[in-house]
């Protein structure tokens, strides 16, 4: 009985809004209670999120079907599951008499499929009437220190935590009776910064070398927009044409807005037949669209940011140095006027010029397609791991912002992070400039011979215990530039 995963338009009720989510397929048609569960919790749930839970309910029924024989009761059987998903089911002389053929699966990739089905397993317990596959147990001594530390995490990163009972919840006690593996340990330097003496021939010569003017400007303005104020390569591609104004502060200067695909408020005090002000209502109501965080496919454009400048639910760009906001203005006004002479049928800033999708939204496949050939032009090519990606431009701006000496209060506020924490992969010291902190105390050191000791030479360790720790010592207890525990 193979299932096969699928998109399908669910009808629950009488009006015209249709529910498209992944589900299951057998020879027996719909696997009901996974569809179930999932209109359930389609409310505040990514597309993704479903995508994940289908994923590991297929690979369950799968276990289950090859090995209906040999389990007696539901828990011991998860237990198994569990455990090959790790393991993967094919034996040291290379058979599998199961036919499932599984390799193991990395430890973040098990642990998702553990998580996804947590939730399904509780349902199907709670509607179903069945026994609890992954049932809650009492957790033992190393288990329980885990779920305080995460509960004590959650209370001192909560803002409004102050509000709250501080009293440790009965959960931390329990936990899962199949658990997921612990992954391992990474520094806070996960990506590279894109490189600065890089940028201004990229600008120029890579991205600025498309044969297309209008394309070349375009992917200038969404470059800056990464490069010099820091968001994420899917935020710019959620800009309306209304959302970009003069700075009052300074006229030539641009003051760019990018408000919340959903709940972002409509421009120009826009109001719906029925009083709503949102962007999701002005979509549908004038253009018979829904948010793009709400499409699948190459078509959707994801949307992170949890912290919002304002209450109308946008973030305001800051741009640093100055200087980018008021290049952006003057390529803005170009791309305007190219702009003007393209048919659209929606709001959206950043449009294809190719003659297929003449006018349509810009999407984020197109744009990496243009990113890498804009660094081929400069003889380079996309790496993340050397800093050559989209997403390293935000890690520049990060580094930038902490180069310069900017409170980390105001980096939080530019970066539009929730927690102070958040940034720490943004701004955090990069290899190379711990290795250029040591060579450069191993200089002074050679320098003065009589002081060759490392142990006499306070003065560098000073300049070592100001990077290079975040590992040992997280919160700056005796580390860093600004240690809160002062000189030791």
């Amino acid at each position: 009985m193979p299932a096969v995963d699928a998109y399908a338009k669910v009808v629950v009720d009488d009006s015209g809004y249709r529910s498209e989510i992944p589900v299951l397929l057998t020879e027996k048609g719909v696997v009901l209670p996974l569809l179930g569960y999932l209109l359930n919790k389609t409310t505040g749930r990514s597309l993704a999120w479903q995508h994940n839970v289908v994923i590991a309910t297929k690979m369950l029924l799968e276990y289950m079907e090859a090995n209906q024989q040999n389990f007696s009761d539901p828990a011991t059987l998860f237990q198994t599951f569990a455990s090959r998903l790790f393991t993967g089911t094919v034996g040291d002389d290379g058979l599998d008499p199961s036919g499932l053929y599984w390799i193991p699966a990395s430890t973040r990739m098990a642990n998702r499929h553990l998580n996804a089905l947590k939730g399904l397993t509780d349902y199907l317990a709670d509607h179903e009437g069945g026994q609890h596959m992954n049932p809650l147990v009492t957790a033992n001594s190393y288990d329980q220190r885990l779920n305080y530390a995460a509960w004590y995490r959650r209370n001192q990163n909560d803002f409004l935590g102050h509000i709250k009972d501080k009293t440790v919840s009965e959960t931390v006690r329990n936990a899962r009776n199949v658990r997921g593996r612990r992954r391992l340990s990474k520094t806070e330097d996960d990506a590279i910064a894109f490189p600065e003496r890089l940028f201004e021939r990229f600008y120029l010569e890579g991205v600025g070398g498309a044969q297309d003017r209008r394309c070349a400007v375009r992917d200038q303005l969404i470059t800056m927009m990464m490069h010099g104020a820091g968001l994420r390569e899917s935020e710019p591609l959620h800009l309306w044409v209304q959302d970009v104004l003069h700075d009052p502060h300074d006229p030539k200067k641009a003051l760019v807005r990018v408000y919340h695909p959903e709940d972002g408020k409509a421009p120009d005090n826009w109001k719906s037949r029925t009083g709503k002000t949102s962007r999701s209502a002005y979509l549908r109501e004038n253009h018979a669209l829904a948010p793009r965080n709400k499409f699948r496919g190459t078509k959707a454009v994801g949307w992170k940011v949890r912290m919002h400048d304002h209450r109308d639910y946008y973030i305001q760009l800051h741009w640093f140095p100055s200087d980018f906001g008021r290049l952006f203005l003057k390529l803005w006004k170009e791309h305007l006027f190219y702009l003007a002479s393209i048919d659209r049928h929606h709001p959206y800033a950043f449009v294809s010029y190719e003659q297929d999708y003449l006018g349509q939204p810009y999407t984020l496949n197109a744009f990496n397609k243009n990113y890498a050939a804009a660094m081929a032009r400069i003889g380079q090519s996309t790496s993340k791991a050397e800093g050559r990606s989209p997403h390293s431009h935000r890690h520049a701006f990060g580094r930038r912002l902490t180069r310069a000496g900017v409170d980390p209060l105001i980096r939080k506020k530019a970066l539009h992070h929730s927690s102070l924490e958040s940034q720490a992969v943004y701004t955090a010291p990069g290899i190379a400039d711990v290795n250029q902190a040591l060579n450069q105390a191993s200089k002074r050191l050679d320098e003065n011979p009589t002081d060759s000791r490392l142990v006499q030479n306070l003065s560098n360790w000073d300049e070592l215990m100001k990077t290079g720790f975040e590992d040992i010592d997280p919160q700056g207890l005796l580390s860093g530039p600004n240690a809160r525990l002062g000189k030791m």
